[in-house]
């Protein structure tokens, strides 16, 4: 896949999956990046997940806590707030109608 088109869709939905997931369970960074990876959206470096965690962080729509490791640092743990989980609600409607229409036109190209 073209690098520069996948960075550009992903800007676009890295919000929305990292919500989604933190929506199923709470996490940290590493293990974000990696559920990200095995869903075929990865790999995802931290120099672009830890900017989108704060900033989910920084308007209410996940909260973040520090805590020890059993067999290592701490982790830093991020849970989705209701705001986060109203925001997944309505952008994964919004999501729908749109890969929707584009598989409409792509489907068109394709026949």
């Amino acid at each position: 896949m073209d690098q520069e088109r996948r960075g550009q869709w992903l800007r676009g939905v890295l919000d929305l999956c990292v919500l989604a997931l933190l929506q199923r369970r709470e996490s940290y960074g590493y293990e974000l990046a990696q559920s990200l990876d095995a869903a075929g959206i990865g790999p995802i470096q931290g120099g672009t997940l830890y900017p989108v965690l704060l900033r989910l962080q920084r308007t209410g729509q996940v909260t973040a806590q520090w805590r020890e490791g059993a067999a290592g640092p701490a982790r830093k743990y991020y849970q989705i707030t209701p705001a986060g989980s109203e925001t997944l609600r309505r952008t994964t409607v919004d999501w729908d109608a749109f890969a929707s229409g584009v598989g409409t036109v792509l489907r068109e190209v394709r026949t």
